[in-house]
């Protein structure tokens, strides 16, 4: 059965990822929280986004910033009740916005009642919901993730004196899926969020679920099986919810949690993403292109989910060696500046806060993990940048206050009073991207001029045809491109609705300056 227009709200969605520590502060004890996060709505809405993704907001013992969850269905005290939480939900519907939960499904926090009863007791009913072995000696060869900090997949309980698994931190113990009741219970957690009436779950750390000796223990097909259960159950008791992966894994592996359209209706291309950093840095749009030639193609009802940063470090496990030793070269020349295999920068440091490339918030690497990019929302350039009413020293972070980055000089306020400004261009950009489904439903051809600093394509939907060009370059560029095919189109600019010359028979010349682009549609007038 055909998918219906109004269920595949997440293929056009502009997705705004927030974290609610961070992001207004409506008490005064220096902490974000939901009342402080639905002051702010309005703010969001005229920003144009219309999906809010929360990180995670439950029970915690913070150690890894939340996902360290140790009670699924509360809400950790520093943000607020369950009911504050409800109340933000029936706003942000009011709005129109959709929002989508994290869901931790591979590990909690050694916290959780359920860990805490695995360990107490061999007897214990719930010893076997988590991965315990008497020696560490299984599984061996299986990467270890979070390199920087751990040393092995197995952890010693001195409790139980007994080793169990965990594929991230050692105090978030890997949950046992080949358990049932693990499921089940699991299951449970995303019908009480669901019945709460949230639109879907971004699912943390997917490939990991399950366990086989002999295997890397990643992308295993009874880790599919479950995803395949759980999707399932969503469609048939909740239809209309979204469920995102997040699998950081080459385009081939991660195709595969899209199913037959059974699995997840989005995934992050998470090999993308520093493949853009690269193409700018080397004015090649080589990375881009080949990058997107070696993804399959996904069921016409998924989605893939694109971005430049988030919460953690630019992950570079989806490059080569050499691409990785490239990326720290020219973004993290400081080791500060690098964890695990990744970069832990916030965008506009990484782009040198260059106007023609980005300007927005900067970041502190002397936080240490992955703090840096976690500091407070700069709403104005008064008291703690409009974040929180509390005394500064009682910040859950310090502020971004150097010359360059600080808030009396990057902020909310500041940026609204200027049309130049990166948060206006945002409000414009967003506001053309949704004028049509052609970006974010269309197909896409590439165009490979001889000019290899300039990235254009084609992308179509039905009779639509929108024609992108981008100089990856600091220096101004020509290029000519063969639309041959399109005889007979005219150009129309859609930021400013002006008509270009009409395609004809020879190559089409453009000139473009530093790092612009240019957004057609291909009309035939």
């Amino acid at each position: 059965m055909a998918a219906s227009p109004e269920s595949l709200w997440y293929k056009d969605a502009i997705i705004y990822q927030l974290h609610v520590r961070t992001f207004c502060d409506s008490n005064g004890d220096g902490i974000g929280d939901f009342p402080g996060l639905m002051q702010k709505l309005d703010y969001l809405q005229e920003l144009g986004v219309n999906v809010i993704w929360l990180l995670p907001f439950f029970p915690s013992p913070l150690r890894d910033d939340g996902y360290d969850i140790s009670d699924y269905t509360a809400v950790h005290p520093s943000y607020g009740l369950l009911e504050d939480f409800k109340a933000f939900l029936a706003a942000a519907h009011d709005r129109g916005m959709r929002i989508i939960i994290e869901l931790v499904l591979n590990h909690t926090s050694d916290q959780h009642s359920w860990f805490q009863e695995s360990r107490s007791s061999r007897e214990n009913p719930k010893r076997d919901w988590y991965v315990w072995s008497e020696t560490d000696d299984h599984h061996k060869g299986v990467r270890i993730i979070f390199v920087d900090t751990e040393m092995s997949n197995w952890a010693w309980d001195p409790l139980s004196k007994s080793y169990y698994w965990h594929r991230f931190f050692s105090h978030q113990p890997d949950l046992n899926y080949d358990n049932p009741a693990v499921f089940e219970a699991m299951w449970n957690v995303m019908k009480f969020w669901l019945e709460m009436g949230v639109d879907g779950f971004r699912l943390d750390a997917v490939p990991y679920l399950v366990e086989r000796e002999g295997t890397s223990c990643e992308n295993l097909p009874e880790t599919h099986a479950i995803i395949r259960e759980l999707r399932k159950r969503v469609d048939q008791e909740y239809p209309g919810k979204m469920l995102l992966a997040e699998a950081n894994q080459w385009p081939s592996d991660v195709c595969l949690y899209f199913g037959e359209a059974d699995e997840f209706h989005m995934a992050f291309h998470f090999p993308l993403m520093p493949r853009m950093f690269m193409s700018v840095q080397l004015e090649d749009r080589k990375p881009i292109v080949e990058i997107l030639e070696q993804t399959p193609q996904i069921p016409d009802s998924c989605q893939w989910c694109l971005f430049l940063r988030n919460h953690d470090e630019l992950t570079l496990e989806m490059v080569t060696d050499i691409e990785r030793d490239y990326m720290y070269d020219e973004y993290a020349k400081d080791k500060g500046m690098r964890l695990n295999l990744g970069i832990r920068r916030r965008l506009s440091p990484m782009m040198d806060n260059d106007r023609w490339r980005i300007h927005g918030m900067g970041d502190n690497v002397y936080l240490g993990d992955r703090n840096g990019v976690r500091t407070p929302m700069q709403w104005n350039g008064g008291w703690n940048a409009g974040f929180s009413g509390a005394d500064p020293e009682r910040l859950y972070s310090p502020l971004i206050s150097n010359p360059v980055y600080g808030y009396q000089a990057i902020n909310v306020e500041s940026q609204r009073r200027s049309q130049h400004s990166l948060l206006s261009w945002m409000k414009r950009i967003i506001h053309v991207r949704k004028s049509s489904r052609v970006l974010s439903r269309g197909s896409i051809e590439f165009l490979k001029p001889s000019n290899h600093r300039v990235l254009a394509y084609v992308r179509q939907l039905g009779e639509e045809k929108i024609l992108v060009v981008n100089n990856l370059s600091k220096s101004a560029q020509a290029v000519e491109l063969d639309l041959r095919k399109y005889k007979g189109s005219i150009p129309i600019e859609m930021f400013g609705g002006n008509l270009f010359p009409r395609i004809g028979d020879l190559y089409y010349l453009l000139t473009l300056g530093p790092y612009q682009f240019f957004w057609f549609r291909l009309r035939r007038i």
